[in-house]
This record gives C-alpha cells, sequence and structure tokens, in this order.
C-alpha cells in the first residue's frame, strides 16, 4: 500500500502551467532588480541600527563585527541552498514546494505550517514595532499627538491605530495588484539606503580607534534570571559573557536581522526568468545587507565605547548625541520607520503566496487559490492579512517574536537537508544553479542552522510544538482528504480504446508545430533534388503559357522572361474542366477563393486594395520577387520623376500597386 502521508509531488506536476490555467497562475511581474529590492525591504528593517549596539553592550563588545560575519556566512550557506532549490523548481511555494518534491507531502505541511507562523507573527510584531518607532519620530519632529490619539497609538499592547493602519494600507496595495506597490517599495528602499549611507559616514568621521580596544573582552560572569535555552540544558549554563563565546552568544540575535532572504524565493511564479534570475537576486540582496550591516556595527563600535552605551536607548541616537550631532538620531528614526514599512510589505507578499501555494495544492481550502482578474491572489491576501489584523490588534505579538526565529530556522533547515534529498531522488534534474561543493555546503548549513536553533529558548520550543502539533491535526481532517496529489494518485488510468479505423495518412507536408526546444529542422521533401523515377514523364515546371495558378486577372499576370516553357514530348495532358490546375495548394494551404469576374480591375488612384473593398485585386500571400530598384507602395499611382527607380515604365492598364516587378 503506498504511503499516503509520503507522497511526493513530481516536479513537473509542481510547474504553474499545470493548475488549471490562468485561474490558479500569478502575472508575471518582476526582473532581477525588483528581487533585489525585495530582499533588502524585507532583511534591512529597525534593527540595523539597534542591534549592534545592544549586542556589543551585552554581549560581545566591538566583537561584534565578528559575530555580523558569522552570522552572514551561516545565513549564506543556507541561501545557498534557496538558490539551488529555486532554480529547479520556480514555484511560489518557497521552502514549502522544495519540501513537496523532496521529502513529501506531509514535510512539506509542516514546512508551509512553520512558514505561516513565521510570516503571520513577523506582520504582526512589526507592525506594533512600525507604530511606537512613528511616535517616537514624531516627538523627535516635534509633532504633537491630538488628545483623542494619545491613547491608542504607540502601544506595545491591545488596540493601536498606527499598527491598524499600516496593515490595511499595505494589505489595500497587494490586493489590488497595481504596481503602484512595487513603485512605492522602490522609493522606500532607495530612501532607507541613503539613511544607512548617511549612518555609516557619518559614523566613520567620528571614528574613534580607541574604542575598539580591546577587541575581545575579557569573559565575565553572566546577570542570572535569563530563561534557559536547550544548549544550556543540555550542556550547562557557562555563565559568561564577552570573551569567546560572547561572539558566539551574540550569532543568534543577529542571525535573525539577517532574516528574509528565503522570502525572494517565493516570487519565483512571478518572476521572468525565474531559474535564473531568482537566485541571483537572492544571493546579490543578501550579500548587500551583509555589507550593508557589517558596515553600520563597525560606525557604532568605533564611534563610543561598548561600556558607555546603554541598552535602553536607540545606541545611534546616544552616540550621535554626545558628539553634538543629535539631529542624525531624527534621521536614524525616519530610516527605521521606512525599513519596517518596507518589511511588512514584503512579508506580507511572502504570506500570501505560500497560503496560495498550499490552497492550489488542495491542502488549504481551494478558494483560497483563486486569482483576481489583476492574476494576484486577492482572497489570500485578504483572508491571511485580515488574520494579521486581528493578531496585531488581540495578541500580545511583542512576546512572540522567537516563534518568528524558530519557524524561519526550521524552514532553513528543511531546505538545507532538501538539496542532497532532491539530488538523490531526481539525479536527472540540472538547474541553471548549483551549490558548488557536492554536499558540503547542505551539511555545514544544516550544522549551523541546528546550532542556531539550540540556543532558542525552552519555552519558544514548547510554543513550537504545540503550534505543530495543531498543524498536524488539521492536516489529518482536512489536508490529507482533499490533496490534490491525492486525487492524481488515485485517479484511474484511462482505458485503452481500439481505433475504429486505421490513422489517416500522413501528408509530407503535415509539419508538425515547431517548438523552441527542437533541434535544427529536417530537409522539407520541396527542398530536396527532384528525380522522376524510371519511365515516368516529369510535370511541367510552369503552367502552359498565359496560365497563371491563382487565375487569370490581370493584376496576376505571369512575368515576363525567359521561362522554359514546357517542350512538346513533356506537355501534361489536357486538364478536364472545373479540375484544380497542376500547382493548386497543398493539403495544408487553404485554398484561394474564387475570383469574381465583375467589378473594377483595381482601386482608383489614390486608394489601395488592403481595406477589403476589392479582394479581387489582392495577390496571393508569399514572397515577392524583388528587382533591383524600388518598390511603389501600395495605392499610388505613377508620378513620373517619382518612379525613377524602376528599371522600365509600366504597361498601360497595368494595376499601379501590384507587388510583382515586371523584370
Amino acid at each position: 500500500m503506498r504511503n499516503d502521508l509520503l507522497r511526493r509531488l513530481p516536479v513537473e506536476q509542481a510547474a504553474p502551467q499545470n493548475y488549471g490555467g490562468g485561474r490558479h497562475r500569478l502575472r508575471v511581474l518582476y526582473k532581477k532588480r525588483d528581487l533585489v529590492i525585495l530582499g533588502l525591504g524585507v532583511m534591512i528593517g529597525a534593527g540595523i541600527f539597534k542591534i549592534s549596539g545592544v549586542q556589543a553592550a551585552t554581549a560581545a563588545g566591538p566583537a561584534v563585527i565578528a559575530s555580523f560575519v558569522i552570522a552572514g556566512t551561516v545565513c549564506l550557506l543556507a541561501a545557498l541552498c534557496f538558490a539551488e532549490l529555486s532554480s529547479a523548481v520556480p514555484v511560489a511555494g518557497s521552502a514549502y514546494s522544495f519540501g513537496y518534491v523532496a521529502f513529501g507531502e506531509l514535510w512539506a505541511w509542516f514546512i508551509g505550517w512553520a512558514l505561516i507562523l513565521e510570516l503571520l507573527l513577523a506582520a504582526c510584531a512589526v507592525a506594533r514595532a512600525w507604530s511606537l518607532i512613528a511616535v517616537q519620530t514624531l516627538q523627535d519632529l516635534s509633532i504633537g499627538m491630538p488628545s483623542g490619539l494619545a491613547g491608542v497609538v504607540g502601544q506595545e499592547r491591545g488596540f493601536d491605530v498606527f499598527a491598524l493602519a499600516i496593515l490595511v494600507l499595505l494589505i489595500g496595495l497587494l490586493a489590488s495588484g497595481s504596481r503602484v506597490g512595487l513603485r512605492t517599495l522602490w522609493a522606500m528602499v532607495l530612501a532607507k539606503l541613503l539613511v544607512i549611507g548617511l549612518v555609516i559616514v557619518g559614523g566613520l568621521l567620528l571614528f574613534d580607534a580607541g574604542n575598539l580596544t580591546p577587541f575581545v573582552p575579557p569573559a565575565r560572569p553572566a546577570p542570572g534570571g535569563g530563561e534557559p535555552t536547550v544548549l544550556t540544558a543540555l550542556f550547562g549554563d557557562p555563565s559568561q559573557t564577552f570573551g569567546i563565546w560572547g561572539i558566539f552568544a551574540a550569532t543568534p540575535a543577529i542571525a535573525f536581522a539577517y532574516i528574509g532572504f528565503d522570502l525572494i524565493a517565493t516570487a519565483a511564479e512571478e518572476t521572468e526568468d525565474a531559474p535564473r534570475k531568482v537566485p541571483q537576486g537572492l544571493l546579490t540582496s543578501l550579500v548587500i545587507t551583509i555589507v550593508l550591516y557589517v558596515g553600520v556595527a563597525v560606525a557604532m563600535v568605533g564611534m563610543i565605547s561598548y561600556r558607555e552605551l546603554d541598552p535602553a536607548r536607540p545606541p545611534f541616537a546616544q552616540a550621535f548625541a554626545e558628539a553634538g550631532a543629535g539631529w542624525m538620531g531624527t534621521v536614524t528614526d525616519i530610516g527605521a520607520v521606512l525599513g519596517l514599512t518596507t518589511v511588512i510589505f514584503v512579508v506580507l507578499i511572502s504570506l500570501t503566496r505560500v497560503v496560495f501555494s498550499m490552497a492550489r495544492d488542495g491542502l488549504l481550502p481551494s478558494g483560497l487559490a483563486a486569482v483576481s482578474r489583476y492574476q494576484v491572489p486577492s482572497r489570500a491576501t485578504l483572508v491571511a492579512g485580515g488574520t494579521a489584523v486581528v493578531l496585531s490588534q488581540t495578541v500580545d505579538v511583542l512576546t512572540l517574536e522567537p516563534l518568528v526565529v524558530i519557524g524561519a530556522l526550521f524552514a532553513f533547515l528543511a531546505v538545507s537537508a532538501a538539496v542532497p534529498a532532491l539530488r538523490r531522488v531526481r539525479p536527472d534534474l540540472r538547474p541553471p544553479f548549483r551549490v558548488p561543493g557536492g554536499a558540503t555546503i547542505p551539511m555545514l548549513a544544516m550544522a549551523s542552522i541546528a546550532w542556531l536553533m539550540l540556543n532558542l529558548e525552552l519555552k519558544t520550543w514548547s510554543y513550537f510544538g504545540v503550534w505543530m502539533l495543531a498543524g498536524f491535526v488539521f492536516y489529518l481532517l482536512y489536508g490529507r482528504r482533499h490533496s490534490r496529489l491525492r486525487e492524481l494518485l488515485d485517479r484511474p488510468p484511462a482505458p485503452a480504446t481500439a481505433l475504429s479505423s486505421p490513422p489517416p495518412a500522413r501528408s509530407p507536408f503535415d509539419v508538425p508545430p515547431i517548438s523552441p526546444q527542437a533541434g535544427p529542422l529536417r530537409q522539407s521533401p520541396l527542398d530536396r533534388p527532384f528525380s522522376a523515377p524510371a519511365g515516368v514523364q516529369p510535370s511541367p515546371p510552369y503552367p502552359s503559357p498565359g496560365e497563371s495558378p491563382w487565375g487569370t486577372g490581370s493584376a496576376h499576370r505571369r512575368p515576363e522572361g525567359p521561362y522554359p516553357h514546357p517542350s512538346p514530348q513533356h506537355a501534361a495532358p489536357p486538364r478536364p474542366q472545373g479540375a484544380p490546375p497542376p500547382h493548386a495548394p497543398s493539403s495544408f494551404q487553404e485554398a484561394a477563393p474564387p475570383r469574381p469576374q465583375s467589378g473594377p480591375p483595381f482601386p482608383p488612384p489614390g486608394r489601395s486594395g488592403r481595406d477589403g473593398e476589392f479582394p479581387q485585386d489582392r495577390l496571393p500571400r508569399g514572397p515577392r520577387p524583388y528587382v533591383q530598384g524600388g518598390r511603389r507602395p501600395w495605392g499610388q499611382t505613377p508620378a513620373g520623376p517619382a518612379d525613377g527607380d524602376l528599371p522600365y515604365p509600366e504597361e498601360p492598364g497595368e494595376p499601379p500597386y501590384g507587388g510583382y516587378r515586371r523584370p
């Protein structure tokens, strides 16, 4: 009996053209540069102005620069795995679809369920953080809030107008399907990069090399009271910060700042030449992000000593204020607002695409897989976005941020394992991008990601386990029964039916349609040299004098010239009345309609027969013989010097618009 829980989706069935035509297909919208903007928009948020200062003050000191490099390297290993799988399976589901073709349906469901948890909570938490920073920015700009809004904006929990407004605005942009959302994202990301550039330049101008010593501060006992992690529960608490352990202790929190590069793969189905462009855009955006984060960290620890940093205050605002450039704190606040806006936007895009892909496979209600007339998943956008709005207003989502991290790391681990698994299951696949080094890089990625997951708190693991258990119950009750793959596998094969009559003989002219993947065309029978069998007289190569294969009108007169007319011994037998001419159109061509015998022989001067008023004077389709000299445009009469390029004048009564020129 087939194991239904581990049935794999064939790679060919994962292609978007296998999902009912345009009803379940997304329009192509993104180019490589758009994918880079998506990656920068989701990976660079408000944390770029805060995380380096916090980790320098509490865990690593100036060596936080090394922590950024280590975290970036770990994410780069995982990104290489995402790049190969997105090149082999360029569909909207990202890690969910990769798991479907590599491991089977049950594991794909777990990956997709973890992605929904990650993206849903990320949208809610970032919207709350956006509200807090927006209120702080307005205060720095000396813009007072109306008394009626003072208690409903900038709240960590409960009803918040700003968090509600930003979610509703971005959901509306996505559901409309217009390119306004993409242009808006471009503008915000470019403005954010400008702010980051100003911060880095300003920090380097205030750089003091003395703040970098000692680069690795001596280890000291860690303050108690923290939640135990899996690593400390297994191997004991090292009870120290800074030193070498502090560098690695800061890495998991910094890796959270890089999370988001995987979301680029969810746009593969909407990208032109996705097997090549998606890996390029994914890796390019991650490398740029690593460079920017390291640059901000260097500027941060060079401006102010880690001993003077207050983790409760915005690090850059404190550093610039002590340097006498307090206005730069307001610039960083504006950059943080822009950064969080782009993060919410890209997270909502990815959330709706994952929901859309799972619904298209039948694991979620199929109505969520319908696309609007703009070819965007509007239903999935409204349902997923509405759920995010409700959660953001009713749940203390800021305390659930670790669930975002564990959901993302679970997907990273699954994708890293899927690379060698898919190579083993489908060795015939040759995607345009492959991870170099064989299985070495995927194994290193799995080991490093597993180490990051062990640094998460036990409480986070327990919440994640409850979520996955609820998802398994939902799969057994709904997804397993409505799976589209199950319907395909359970469908009985079509019975073989005998042909009532033998297939018709193929004509040598019945050439199949040309495929872009086909090789060079074979020689046509018409291109081969003709040799008549022994004892058979060949038919004349041209009609008899005065005869035209298309009729006898003056517009189609056979050109004069030294054409070889058939000799008496090669003359064709008399043709019965009504029979087609010797060179009648073949079976794959449409025969020309009979020419009317009445009506004007050609259009009046200045008129053209192409408008359909004089069909009897249209020339047959096909290449027209050119002669030396120009070609008179259609519908123009001889005009003396204007026809000086003609080698011979026209004969009286010959149509002036003819395409065949007399030699």
